[in-house]
């Protein structure tokens, strides 16, 4: 588990990454997709996790042109403010650059093919916006922000796509949830998991926005997905 730099596509500037590696030859990677918070421990440690099975995992700081590496937490309202005020001034066009930057250098520079890509909140919607925008393998996007607003790039979803959707969730109301079913239900690449009476962060690593067995449910599917599409 080591920090590195990977460079951005235009070579304007490094950015700043969490990675973990497998024992052996990866099996494939995972990009793991921070929320508003940051590279924190829960995403380190989301990051380990998938090293343990086998893939070589990043974590890129999304907000490394802002303010590199913050750590904030949900649980504390200042900091809270500040991790919204992040994703609010994040250039989200240029953050999908700097992910095929990510892309390119897991298959260039540490030669493994495949790539898939898992993200949480704010990652859930970049998730959504990887498998429209780039060339990425799979996607996963947990509780994601703002999809409903964004089905008029479904048609340029050319891999597989799984989206977990918390219907309690109240950062994403049930309006905005029936327009992504009635948008995506019968996308061909795309798979959508509801998960009844659950919240946002359901799956987060640490804290108590945390529901044990949902995660566990979610995560079991998430890497049965990457399994089949990934390694």
């Amino acid at each position: 588990m080591t920090n590195t730099e990977i460079p951005t596509l235009d070579g304007d500037g490094m950015i700043p990454a969490y990675v973990a590696r497998p024992a052996g030859t990866p099996r494939g990677a995972i990009i793991v997709q921070q929320e508003i918070f940051g590279v924190d421990a829960g995403i380190r440690q989301k990051a380990d996790s998938w090293a343990a099975r086998g893939y070589l995992a990043v974590a890129p700081d999304t907000f490394w042109r802002q303010k590199p590496g913050i750590e904030l937490s949900p649980y504390n309202d200042e900091e809270f403010k500040e991790a919204i005020g992040h994703m609010m001034a994040h250039d989200f066009d240029l953050g999908i650059r700097d992910l095929e930057a990510v892309i390119h250098w897991v298959r260039r520079q540490e030669g493994v093919p495949k790539v898939g890509l898992v993200g949480f909140c704010m990652g859930g919607r970049i998730a959504y916006m990887v498998a429209t925008r780039t060339d990425i393998d799979a996607s996963v996007g947990y509780y994601g922000v703002m999809i409903d607003q964004m089905l008029n790039e479904k048609h340029a979803i050319a891999r597989p796509l799984m989206l977990h959707i918390p219907t309690a969730d109240h950062f994403v109301d049930a309006a905005a949830q029936k327009a992504i079913h009635e948008g995506l239900d019968d996308h061909p690449r795309v798979t959508l998991w509801d998960y009844e009476g659950l919240d946002h962060g359901f799956a987060a690593e640490i804290g108590a926005r945390r529901d044990e067995a949902g995660a566990k449910l979610a995560d079991s599917r998430t890497e049965a997905f990457f399994a089949e599409h990934v390694g």
